[in-house]
């Protein structure tokens, strides 16, 4: 299965981190499964790190993805045409992850995401972490 994951995922991911759910572990280890990371991940931890709120450069970030063998999905402009069918909730309007949201519906692959504000959006493409 191919999966998109949101910036926390990968970073946990790529980081082996311990807090990250046995739902999360599972599809990582999983060699049936193709991992993918948008550009879009890059962009947020390259604004996030610039403004001291990560410590982890993107670069580093960057490398450690491949490392672990993700794949990176370029934002195309049919992935940003189809943001127009996304739901507009006045509680979230991030950009970030509505352009993986955009991307997971235009490509049909899963999102994985612990961000409870991105399970609404569509029920059988993104998945609850």
């Amino acid at each position: 299965m191919k999966v998109l994951l949101d910036t926390h995922i990968a970073i946990w991911i790529a980081a082996g981190n311990p807090n990250a759910s046995q739902k999360i572990k599972d599809i990582a280890d999983d060699p049936e499964n193709s991992l993918f990371i948008s550009s879009a991940v890059i962009w947020e931890i390259a604004i996030m790190h610039g403004k001291g709120q990560l410590a982890l450069h993107p670069l580093e970030a960057r490398a450690s993805f491949h490392q672990t063998g993700m794949i990176e999905l370029p934002i195309s402009i049919d992935h940003t045409l189809a943001l127009t069918s996304l739901a507009q909730y006045p509680d979230h309007a991030d950009p970030f992850d509505r352009i993986m949201i955009a991307q997971a519906l235009y490509e049909a692959m899963p999102l994985l995401t612990a961000d409870k504000k991105l399970w609404r959006y569509h029920q059988t493409l993104v998945i609850p972490a």
